[in-house]
C-alpha cells in the first residue's frame, strides 16, 4: 500500500506558529544506496504577505541592500539629528576627533599629491582640448567639496585621463576647439554639469547598480585602447609636430606622424624622450619599492621645473619647441553664464556628460573601494555618487571640467600617509597658492614634458595580465575586452565603449536565455546527488532520470528549457537502450537553483507534465525556493502534481517514490 500524505504545509497567517515538519521513516531499497531508513519532510509555503509588503521588500532589496538607515533604530531625537548630519556630511564623522598627529600626516600627503596634481591637471586639460588653467581650476574647487561630502579617506580628487580623453574626443567631433574655442568651452562646462547631474541622480535614486554594466572585462579593454590612443596622440609634443591630426583613431594618428616627418624637431625628440625615460624609471621605482613612492610622486613637478628652466635659459636656441604660454592668475572665475542649455549642440553636451559621468563615476568608486578594502573600512557607493555628482555640478559653475577620484594620486595619498579627506583640502590650498602667485612660472613650460607626463600616467592603464586571465577563465569576457580595445583603436572612443557594453549585455542575455542544465547521479553510500559529468563516482539511479536547472525560469528561457529537457530525456532513453538499463519511470527536476519563475515558466511546467504523463512517466519537483513555491501554489500547479510530486530533497524523492513502487507490487 502506498503512502498518501499532505506534505505541503502553510505557515502563513497572523499568529501562526512555525509548524512541525511532517516526517515519515521509510526503507529505501536502492542498488546505489542500500537499504536504510529515510525521513520524509514536508515542503513549506513561505509566510503570507500582501502585495504591498512584497513590493516594499523587493524595492528595499533593490535600492537599499545595505540598509543605510539602520543606525536610526531605537535612537533619541538628538541622536537621530546627529546621525542625519553625519550621513549627509561625512566630514562631521571624523572632524570632531581630528588631532595634530592626523593633521601632520595629511599635510605631508596633501603637499605630495599636489606636486603630482599640478602637472597632471595642466596635462589632462590639454588632453581634453581645454586651456591648461582649467586643469588647475579643476584641482581646486572639486577637492574642497569632496572633503565635505565624500566618505573615502584616501580618494584624491581631480581630472583623470580617461574622462579628459572622452570629453575631448566627443566634443571635438561636434565643435572644433581651434575654430570656436568659446563654444567648445561652453559645451565642456555644460557637459560637466550634466555629468554631475547624472552622477548625483544615480546616488539620490539609489541606482548605482547601473554602473555594473561596465564590467571588468569591458573596462580593461577600454582603458587599454584609450591608453594606446592617448599615448599616440602625445607624439605631437614628443616629436615637435605643429600640424597634427585631431582624430582619435590609430590609423589617422600614425598617418599624421609619418606625413609630418618634415616637422620633427630633434631638440624636442631628445628632450621629450629623455624626460619620458626618467618618468618611466621613477614610476618603476615607485612600483617595485613602495617606500620610495615620493620619487615617482615628485618626479613630474621636478621635471616640469627643470624643463621650464631649460627652455627659458636657452629660448633663443630652442625657439621651435612649443610651450604652454602665458597663464592667467587668480581664482576660478564663475562660469555660470557659460552653461549651454539651448541650441543645436545641447544634445552633444548631454551625451558627453552622460558618458564621461559614467566613466568617471566607475573609476572613482572603484578606486575608493579599493583603498577602503586595503585599510579595512567601508565606502558608501551611493553617497560617493552624490558627492562626486555635486562636486562636478559645482565645478561646472566655477570653470572646472569633469573630475573624479584618481588612482595614481590616491595611491600616492595612501603611501604618503594620508589619514582623512583633509589631504584633499591641503592639496586644494596648494593649488590655490599656485593659481594666485605661481602661474607666470609656467610660461616657458614645454608641451613635450606634458606629453611625457600623460604617457607615463596612462601607460599603467594597459593591464595585459588581466587580459590574459580573461582569456584563460572566460573567453566571452575576453571577446568583450578585445571588442572594446579594437573599437577604441579603430572606430572611436564612444563606439568602442558601446560595443563592449553590447557584448557584455549579450553575455547576460545568453546566460538568461540558455541556462545550464545537467543530469544528476547518486554518490554511493550518501544522500548526495551531483552532476554525472563532474563526478565520476556518481551513478545513475535505476528507473529515475534526475535533472538540475541552474537558473530562474522566465519567458525568455522557458521554451528552451522544455526543448532541452525533452532532449535530455531522449538521450537518457537511448543510453538505457544501449546499456540494457532499467525502464525509466520517473523524472525528477532539482529546483534548488531556480530562484524565480514567471507565468511562462509555470505554463512550461504544466505542459511538460502533460507530455511526460502521455509517456507514462511520473514527474517530480524537489526543493523549490519560497517565491517559486508560492507561485506553484497560487497557480494551482501543485494540485496537478499531487502528494507524490513535490519533495524537499532529491534523496527523499527517490526514497519515497521507490518505496511507493514497492508497495504497489
Amino acid at each position: 500500500m502506498g503512502l498518501n500524505i499532505d506534505r505541503v504545509e502553510d505557515n502563513s497567517g497572523p499568529g501562526h506558529a512555525q509548524p512541525e515538519t511532517t516526517t515519515i521513516s521509510i526503507l529505501v531499497p536502492s542498488e546505489t544506496m542500500g537499504t536504510q531508513p529515510q525521513e520524509l519532510h514536508g515542503v513549506c509555503l513561505p509566510p503570507q504577505k500582501t502585495t504591498f509588503q512584497k513590493l516594499r521588500h523587493k524595492l528595499s532589496e533593490i535600492f537599499f541592500p545595505d540598509d543605510p538607515l539602520h543606525g536610526l533604530k531605537n535612537q533619541t531625537r538628538l541622536n537621530k539629528i546627529l546621525f542625519a548630519l553625519h550621513f549627509v556630511f561625512p566630514i562631521f564623522q571624523w572632524a570632531p576627533n581630528y588631532n595634530l598627529t592626523l593633521f601632520r600626516s595629511d599635510v605631508v600627503s596633501g603637499l605630495t599629491i599636489a606636486s603630482l596634481a599640478i602637472p597632471q591637471g595642466i596635462s589632462y586639460a590639454k588632453l581634453a582640448n581645454l586651456p591648461p588653467v582649467i586643469g588647475l581650476y579643476s584641482s581646486f574647487v572639486p577637492p574642497l567639496i569632496y572633503a565635505v561630502l565624500g566618505s573615502s579617506k584616501h580618494l584624491a580628487v581631480g581630472p583623470v585621463s580617461i574622462a579628459s580623453l572622452v570629453m575631448g574626443t566627443m566634443l571635438n567631433d561636434a565643435v572644433s576647439y581651434t575654430l570656436n574655442p568659446v563654444l567648445y568651452l561652453k559645451l565642456a562646462f555644460t557637459a560637466t554639469f550634466f555629468a554631475g547631474l547624472f552622477q548625483a541622480s544615480l546616488g539620490f535614486l539609489r541606482l548605482g547598480f547601473l554602473i555594473d554594466f561596465l564590467s571588468k572585462a569591458t573596462l580593461v579593454g577600454f582603458m587599454a585602447g584609450a591608453a594606446v590612443i592617448v599615448s599616440m596622440q602625445q607624439l605631437k609634443g614628443l616629436l615637435g609636430i605643429v600640424n597634427f591630426t585631431s582624430k582619435m583613431q590609430i590609423i589617422p594618428v600614425l598617418s599624421s606622424v609619418i606625413e609630418r616627418r618634415d616637422e620633427w624637431s630633434w631638440h624636442a625628440i631628445m628632450m621629450g624622450f629623455s624626460f619620458l625615460a626618467c618618468l618611466l624609471t621613477t614610476r618603476q621605482i615607485g612600483l617595485r619599492k613602495p617606500k620610495l613612492f615620493w620619487i615617482s610622486a615628485a618626479a613630474p613637478l621636478t621635471l616640469v621645473i627643470l624643463s621650464t628652466l631649460i627652455v627659458a635659459l636657452f629660448k633663443s636656441k630652442l625657439h621651435n619647441i612649443a610651450t604652454i604660454g602665458q597663464l592667467k592668475k587668480g581664482l576660478n572665475p564663475s562660469s555660470l553664464d557659460m552653461l549651454y542649455f539651448h541650441g543645436e549642440f545641447l544634445a552633444v553636451a548631454v551625451k558627453t556628460g552622460a558618458v564621461t559621468g559614467l566613466l568617471s563615476l566607475t573609476e572613482g568608486i572603484a578606486v575608493g573601494r579599493t583603498f577602503a578594502s586595503l585599510k579595512n573600512y567601508q565606502v558608501d557607493g551611493n553617497k560617493e555618487m552624490i558627492a562626486i555628482g555635486l562636486m562636478n555640478m559645482a565645478g561646472s559653475c566655477s570653470s572646472c571640467y569633469v573630475t573624479t577620484g584618481s588612482f595614481s594620486r590616491s595611491a600616492v595619498n595612501e603611501n604618503a600617509g594620508g589619514q582623512t579627506a583633509m589631504s584633499n583640502i591641503i592639496m586644494a590650498l596648494t593649488v590655490l597658492v599656485t593659481l594666485l602667485f605661481l602661474m607666470p612660472l609656467f610660461r616657458y613650460t614645454p608641451d613635450l614634458i606634458l606629453a611625457a607626463i600623460i604617457v607615463t600616467a596612462v601607460i599603467g592603464l594597459i593591464d595585459y595580465q588581466s587580459a590574459f586571465r580573461l582569456w584563460k577563465v572566460d573567453k566571452l569576457d575576453f571577446v568583450a575586452c578585445l571588442s572594446s580595445f579594437l573599437g577604441v583603436l579603430f572606430v572611436s572612443v564612444p563606439v568602442g565603449l558601446a560595443v563592449a557594453v553590447g557584448v557584455s549585455v549579450f553575455k547576460i542575455l545568453l546566460h538568461v536565455t540558455r541556462p545550464n542544465t545537467g543530469v544528476l547521479g547518486n554518490i554511493p553510500g550518501t544522500q548526495i546527488y551531483q552532476d554525472l559529468d563532474r563526478y565520476r563516482e556518481a551513478q545513475r539511479v535505476p528507473s529515475f532520470f534526475i535533472l538540475s536547472v541552474e537558473a530562474p525560469i522566465y519567458f525568455a528561457n522557458s521554451m528552451y528549457l522544455q526543448e532541452r529537457i525533452l532532449r535530455w530525456l531522449r538521450e537518457e532513453e537511448d543510453w538505457i537502450a544501449a546499456n540494457n538499463g532499467s525502464t525509466l519511470k520517473c523524472v525528477i527536476i532539482d529546483m534548488t537553483a531556480v530562484t524565480a519563475m514567471d507565468t511562462s515558466g509555470l505554463a512550461m511546467m504544466n505542459e511538460l507534465k502533460r507530455m511526460l504523463e502521455k509517456r507514462s512517466l511520473q514527474f517530480v519537483l524537489t526543493n523549490p525556493v519560497g517565491s517559486v513555491m508560492e507561485k506553484l501554489h497560487k497557480s494551482n500547479t501543485l494540485e496537478s502534481f499531487g502528494s507524490d510530486g513535490l519533495y524537499i530533497t532529491v534523496g527523499e524523492a527517490v526514497a519515497h517514490v521507490s518505496s511507493s513502487w514497492k508497495t504497489q507490487l
